[in-house]
């Protein structure tokens, strides 16, 4: 059958497809001859930086992603990751920035879906979710409007869907005024034996659409999330998806009874390009071509072009290669659930994507090229120069230290995400132990003795300097924070943001933030295992942080050892784990209290991080601390000042150092607060010389005031209004911003 172009393909057509005239030479050369305007939009969906990692695959591709405990790395929905007893934790972070600068609450609602299709097609029943958010100078017009909006998309999501948002980060920074991020992860647990994959099997099988109907929403939106914003933005809300809660909370229901049945041979969800990539991913990945018939698709709007629904971006939808066998035992399934359940197509031993509309053939491509033949780049990089070096000595010390301290606590990168969290559902299912606030967010794994430990962490100031560094202490911080509560880190993801490839300087910090993360993964014991990379995230041209967020998942092999920031009793003793403090460059303290950002970002030693971290672990599963907490932005003040108010107990702190501002605000890493019974403190010591780990002993907890040196005084209750003030002021317009 002969393709039937009624459209003519135009530069501007192809150049608005996101295809670089060299591109669309290669498709002709491919398919030898011009495509369809259907065929142009599965080129381009495919082709596209979001689905294809054209531009970083070189990279990614060095990562270490294998390990005794991996069961399946990075190429299927999600990552999986063997916990024992037959049972496995899968998990994945995934961005949806774009879209939720067009449209807050949509955008990052249905950031938020896709993450939990994306766990729950591999056969996993969610657990939990988190979020790392970053938004732009809170003063900017726009900061509080998505603010606002994202973080209730976040929760009208999560919480109607009924899975706990333990975790996450909410930062500010002005390079994010055009383009904040929106970078959301969910893990599930799933039968190690029981997990579902996208690789069809089998010719001549029934391919069946699964969930709700498709709309117009969202088509274009994977291109749309490959280009950089201009003036012409408001264009583009069209291609932001309407997200249902309730509907895929009947879809995982549907799926996970159906998976139980035998019935499923392959299942992918339709995310980025719907239609066009899910077939064309489950098709390649099992060596088989694919009919679709789109007169079949079940649809909520009328007259739906070919082009629109290969490439909507319906949300809570499914495609599947069904056993045919058990077709009407399926179907049943899903009408109870009162969901879609319709054949729309088979599996063929051409290995051609074939797709039929109002009896034409719309698309006739070979599915090999539209996956393997992807453009691979290998984009000219420039080394990034860190910046000199910055000595504490010429760093200006505080007047008042208690007013820095309290600037610090009060700032908006510092201060209580109370605000946010509490828009979430943190205990919905019943297994989670502990709320977000603190390093880590811990959930019961349900029937077991067994419990999982997730964090989100990144420093994006740090790998703006030195993005070798700033990957490594990403990793670091991750592993850190995992620790603290008592977890052993299992394995990570990845969601690696950056603005513009084609520029040499940012494909640098991309080139070596990868090469941070690789590195502190091996050291770590922490093997990526499933990610998602977001390019192309600059407005008029100026690009965002380089931000590669880590989301780490460690196990408690019992789940009544883990431990929190805010155990701390009356006369513990409180221990530094670590080196005294030095380093002041990009710290908060100089951002916050002196109005610079400059100097190096602080060296990770990752041999310190694993000594450290295994000696902290060990203790903690020895039952011998009240209270432990990582010590990262603002220094071990902060750190103090944390623990103080989660545990609503004084501090008497006395803390050595060349220089007693790097001390108290240097942002050193490898180093922990721990809080030891009085009793157990001599014993303490003698296991850290045991285990190679430096301790320091900074003094007792008691009384009703954090007192550390001579230089500060601070009522706990001081603190803790002071902490608590920010976010609540900022969004009740207590606290001005600019004009429009």
């Amino acid at each position: 059958m002969t393709i039937n172009n009624t459209v003519p393909i135009t530069q501007e057509m192809i150049s608005k497809h996101g295809l670089s005239p060299d591109e669309y030479q290669r498709i002709l050369d491919l398919i030898g001859r011009e495509p369809s305007y259907t065929e142009l939009g599965i080129f381009s969906a495919m082709w596209n930086e979001h689905c294809s990692y054209k531009s970083s695959k070189k990279w990614l591709r060095t990562l270490p992603t294998e390990g005794p405990q991996v069961i399946l790395g990075p190429g299927e929905n999600a990552g999986v990751v063997d916990i024992g007893d037959g049972d496995c934790v899968v998990f994945k972070m995934e961005s949806h920035n774009h879209p939720s600068y067009i449209e807050p609450y949509q955008g990052a609602a249905t950031g938020m879906g896709g993450i939990l299709r994306d766990v729950f097609t591999m056969g996993a029943r969610p657990i939990a979710a988190m979020n790392a958010l970053r938004f732009g100078d809170p003063n900017h017009p726009k900061t509080k409007h998505l603010v606002s909006g994202v973080v209730a998309g976040v929760g009208g999501y999560g919480n109607s869907f009924g899975v706990p948002t333990v975790g996450g980060e909410v930062e500010f920074h002005p390079r994010y005024n055009g383009n904040n991020l929106v970078n959301a992860f969910a893990a599930g647990i799933a039968k190690s034996d029981r997990i579902f994959l996208s690789e069809a099997k089998g010719v001549g099988l029934p391919v069946v659409y699964l969930g709700a109907k498709t709309g117009r929403d969202g088509v274009g939106g994977a291109t749309m999330a490959s280009a950089e914003f201009d003036e012409n933005i408001e264009e583009k809300r069209p291609t932001v998806q309407v997200g249902d809660p309730f509907t895929e909370k009947c879809l995982l229901e549907a799926c996970l009874e159906l998976m139980d049945t035998g019935a499923v041979i392959a299942i992918q969800d339709m995310g980025a390009a719907g239609l066009t990539c899910s077939a064309v991913e489950m098709g390649a990945n099992g060596g088989l071509g694919f009919e679709l018939n789109l007169d079949d698709v079940p649809c909520r709007e009328e007259n739906m072009t070919a082009y629109e629904l290969m490439l909507s971006e319906s949300q809570e939808r499914m495609l599947m290669v069904l056993d045919p066998k058990m077709e009407e035992q399926s179907k049943a399934i899903f009408v109870k659930w009162g969901l879609d359940f319709a054949i729309v197509g088979k599996t063929t031993d051409d290995k051609i994507f074939r797709v039929l509309h109002q009896g034409e053939e719309v698309a006739s491509l070979p599915i090999m090229k539209l996956s393997d033949e992807a453009p691979e780049y290998d984009r000219p990089w420039i080394e990034p120069k860190p910046p000199a070096p910055l000595e504490a000595k010429n760093v200006a010390e505080p007047k008042d230290y208690n007013e820095a301290l309290l600037t610090l606590i009060g700032s908006p990168d510092l201060c209580s995400r109370r605000w946010v969290y509490e828009q979430y559902d943190t205990y919905i299912q019943g297994n989670s132990l502990l709320r977000p606030g603190g390093d880590a967010g811990v959930v019961r794994v349900e029937g077991t003795d067994k419990a999982l430990a997730f964090s989100s962490d990144v420093t994006p100031r740090y790998c703006e300097v030195d993005a070798f560094e700033g990957g490594k202490q990403a990793v670091a911080e991750c592993y850190r924070n995992l620790t603290a509560v008592g977890s052993k880190p299992l394995a990570a993801t990845d969601n690696l943001n950056f603005g513009n490839p084609e520029k040499p300087e940012i494909m640098g910090q991309f080139v070596f933030a990868i090469k941070g993360i690789g590195e502190a993964c091996k050291a770590l014991d922490m093997p990526i295992v499933s990610g998602n990379v977001s390019l192309y995230n600059e407005t008029f041209g100026e690009g965002i942080l380089p931000t590669p967020t880590i989301g780490g998942v460690g196990l408690l092999k019992d789940q009544t050892k883990f431990i929190s920031i805010g155990g701390a009793n009356e006369g513990d003793a409180v221990f530094l784990v670590g080196e005294e403090a030095k380093h002041l460059g990009q710290s908060i303290y100089l951002r916050e209290c002196l109005g610079k950002e400059e100097g190096p970002a602080p060296f990770v030693d990752l041999a310190k991080e694993k000594t450290n971290g295994d000696f902290v672990r060990g203790q903690i599963t020895s039952s011998n601390l009240t209270a432990c907490h990582d010590i990262s932005d603002g220094g071990l003040a902060i750190a103090l000042a944390e623990m103080a108010m989660a545990s609503n107990k004084g501090m008497e702190i006395t803390a050595e150092g060349e220089y007693q501002h790097a001390s108290l605000f240097g942002e050193d890493q490898a180093r922990y607060i721990c809080t030891v019974p009085a009793q157990n403190a001599d014993i303490f010591e003698i296991a850290a010389r045991g285990n190679g780990a430096k301790v320091s002993k900074l003094g007792t907890v008691g009384g009703d005031t954090l007192k550390i040196n001579d230089s500060i005084a601070i009522l706990v209750e001081t603190l803790r209004q002071t902490h608590e003030a920010w976010f609540p002021d900022y969004m009740n317009g207590e606290i001005a911003q600019a004009a429009e």
